[in-house]
Order: C-alpha cells, then sequence, then structure tokens
C-alpha cells in the first residue's frame, strides 16, 4: 500500500470539523479512514513553504533513497547551509524523515495537493 500525505490550503476551524467528524465515527465504532494531512492557512504560505527548489529535494530523495544533507546538497550542487535549511523545513512539515544514522529520505509514494476556492 503506498504511503499517502495531502497538502491541503484551509482554516483551523476546518482542521477542527475533520477531526470532530472522524472522532464522532469512531465514538459509534466505525473505523475511521487513516490520513494524513499538512494544512497551510492560505495558498501564499504554502507556496512560501513548498518552494519548486524544496520540492525538487523531495524528488530527489524520493528517486535516489537515503541520503546525508551533505551528499544530497552535493548532488544537487547547492551550498550546504542552505540544503540544511531547507531540509530542516521539509522535516517540521513531515514530508521529510532522518533516520538513526542522520540520512534524510522521503517516506511518502505520493504527495496530493487540494485548494478549494473560497465561495
Amino acid at each position: 500500500m503506498k504511503k499517502k500525505i495531502q497538502v491541503t490550503v484551509g482554516s483551523v476551524a476546518q482542521a477542527l470539523d475533520r477531526f470532530e467528524h472522524v472522532w464522532g465515527q469512531a465514538q459509534k465504532g466505525a473505523a475511521p479512514r487513516a490520513q494524513v494531512r499538512l494544512t497551510f492557512e492560505s495558498l501564499p504560505a504554502l507556496l512560501k513553504s513548498l518552494t519548486p527548489t524544496r520540492w525538487a529535494l523531495l524528488e530527489r530523495l524520493k528517486r535516489e533513497g537515503p541520503l546525508s544533507i551533505n551528499e544530497l546538497a552535493r548532488r544537487v550542487e547547492r551550498h550546504y547551509k542552505n540544503v540544511h535549511t531547507d531540509v530542516t523545513r521539509l522535516i517540521e512539515f513531515g514530508l521529510i524523515e532522518r533516520q538513526a544514522d542522520q540520512r534524510v529520505t522521503v517516506v511518502w509514494d505520493l504527495v496530493t495537493a487540494e485548494m478549494r476556492l473560497a465561495a
């Protein structure tokens, strides 16, 4: 089974509504479908956080497997400090994980995005 994370734009209130819905299903004995979601408050916040450069790091790590930050920086031909900063942010978002041996990796097979227009 593929590991999937959904990236969305939405409010805290919407996230709480989703939580309440799942909680209510669980209380009724229904097994809720597992979801992993990363929500940003606005499209500009999402685009500031998931830049094309950071997306390229995710793609490279997924394609090549676990790497040290130093090796990743070498392969993408970027300065170590900048790659370290980007990887640290992607770890904070849960898009990259650091292994016990300090190499970083992408555990997701699929990243989907959902952005709804306000009505």
